[in-house]
Order: structure tokens, then sequence, then C-alpha cells
């Protein structure tokens, strides 16, 4: 069996495109810092359990931040002498990890609102603590949009996974600053504890969420069936043009990395070199199918799929 692979080494993140997500993370990092500094004074002012869980979540919010910095530089290394492939699943690393943040804020914010609900406190200061309140959840909505939007466009799960939790730490607000509203109408004390609790079991949702995903990526997930599709309708058409069988079509994705491996049957008569262009060809056809794919084509004389016992994934010609 031959073998021609593109550039197995390669990583297909561009420079420029990495310093773009940096910066997005060092908006979100800034958002982060902004938001627990006025968060964590409208719960200091009013005593309100909601608010004060509300601030817990963005602190958590500031650590993943910090560590999706992180997971985007590391990610962007170059393959090396031990990651033969790159570092594209420190993403996934990172996704897992504010998952798991995500748990602890949740576990401490419902310990204490129960606590609250059996004990409840008059809430003051609620005009300012609902003024500021506000104003944090204005500026995570805008930087989770931007950080949501760009992440899915350049397929990067760590700042999919930032901009999530910032808009689930908007509608955490939201729900906060409803209860804040509530007492403040009706005095109804056991709202704030209330909504706490609403807020914690939330964010344990999102959390689970992240988890998950993050283990199918560390897991060799293939790549998105759409995405799939496109590649073998491609190949398709390649293979009649060549009067080849494209065979054994095998996908996986590591954080931004996408990476394809197939086999092509050819005529058992055909030179090296006959075989070796087809070949490329086949490689390029990926690559405008899906930029920046990692693609390694195995080449085998017509017939051995058959031979192995092997089912044939996508044949034309």
């Amino acid at each position: 069996m031959s073998t021609t692979p593109v550039d197995a080494a390669a990583t297909p993140q561009q420079p420029a495109d990495n310093k773009i997500l940096e910066r997005f993370m060092w908006l979100s990092i800034a958002t982060a810092i902004a938001t627990v500094v006025l968060k964590g004074v409208a719960a200091w002012i009013t005593g309100s359990v909601g608010m004060f869980s509300d601030a817990l979540e963005s602190t958590v919010n500031l650590a993943a931040a910090i560590v999706a910095l992180w997971a985007i530089r590391l990610a962007a290394k170059p393959a090396d002498h031990n990651h033969d492939y790159g570092h594209g699943k420190a993403e996934y690393l990172s996704a897992a990890v504010e998952g798991m943040l995500i748990f602890v804020a949740a576990g401490a914010i419902i310990y204490g609102a129960v606590g609250r609900l059996f004990h409840p406190e008059p809430l003051e200061e609620l005009g300012l603590g609902l003024i500021l309140s506000t104003v944090a959840s204005l500026l995570n909505l805008a930087t989770g949009l931007a950080l949501l939007n760009y992440g899915r466009k350049h397929r990067s799960i760590t700042l999919e996974a930032d901009g999530k939790h910032l808009l689930t730490d908007v509608w955490t607000s939201v729900g906060v600053l409803v209860a804040i509203g509530l007492v403040a109408l009706t005095g109804w004390l056991i709202v704030d504890p209330i909504i706490a609790i609403a807020v914690g079991i939330n964010i344990l949702w999102t959390g689970y969420s992240l988890v998950r995903r993050s283990v199918v990526g560390l897991l060799d997930a293939a790549l998105p069936a759409e995405e799939v599709a496109l590649v073998r309708d491609a190949l398709n058409v390649e293979a009649e043009n060549e009067h080849v069988t494209v065979t054994d079509l095998k996908t996986r994705e590591s954080g931004r990395q996408r990476f394809i491996e197939a086999t092509i049957e050819v005529p058992g008569d055909w030179t090296v070199e006959e075989a070796h262009t087809v070949a490329d060809r086949i490689e390029d056809v990926i690559d405008q199918t899906l930029p920046g794919t990692v693609t390694v084509v195995h080449v085998e004389p017509i017939g051995a799929s058959v031979r192995d016992g092997a089912e044939p994934s996508a044949t034309t010609g």
C-alpha cells in the first residue's frame, strides 16, 4: 500500500486568525473583570443571594476566560517532535475545564440559596443594585454574541464555549433581575433564593453540555455530518472523472483542525506516478471543499477492499 499525505504535520490555523481569537479572549477577560466588579458591588449593597449567585458565576467566567486564552495559544502551536498532529485538542480541555468550573459555581449557588430559603433576609438599595446588574448583563450580552458568532465562523470550540457561558450568564442575570423586581414590588423575600436555586440548576445543564462536547471531541469524533456529506459528494465526482474507486473514508476533528483519510483503488497496471497524481488530485478536491484539512490518501489495486472484507464507503467509477 502506498500513501500520499498532505503535510501530516501541518496545522490549518493561520497566525492572523489566532491573533484575532486571542483578542476576543482578552475582550472576554476584560468583560468578566468588569462584570465581577459590578455584580459584586450589587450583591454587597443589596444583600441579595440571587445577585451573589450571579456575581459568582461571573467569577467563573473570568477563570474560564483565562484558561481559554491559554488553550487558544497552545492549540495554535505547530506540530512538534512529540505532537505530530499539532495541539488542537487543547481547546477541548479548555471547554471541559470551563464546564467543571460551572459545576463548582452551581453547587456554591444552590448551597447558599438553600440556606437563605430557610432564613430569608431583607434586601437593601435595590434600585442601585438593579442598575449595576443591568449594565453588567449588557456587557455580557454584547461580548457573548461576538464570541459565539466568531467562534462558529472559525470553528473554535473555545470561543463558542465562552460565548455560550456569557450568554447563559445573561439569562441568569435576567432571572435575578426579575426576582429582585418581584421582591421590591411584593416584599416576598423567598423569591430571591428560589430564583438563585433555579439559576444554579440552569447553569448545571450548561456545564454538562460543555463537558459532554469536550469528551466527544477528545475521543476523536468524526466531522459534522454535513461536512462529511460535502466531502463524499466531491470525492464521488472526482472518482468518476478519474475512473477510480474511493473506499474507507474516515474523518476526525481536533479543535479547529480537520483530518481525513481515504483509500482509492486504481487499476493494477497503473504506474506509481499515475496513482500518485490521482491521489494528489483527491487531496486537492478535499482541500477545496474543506480548506485547511490535513488529508492522507492510501492507494491500493482494484478489488483490495473486497479481498480484505472491507465495505466501500464511496464507490464511483
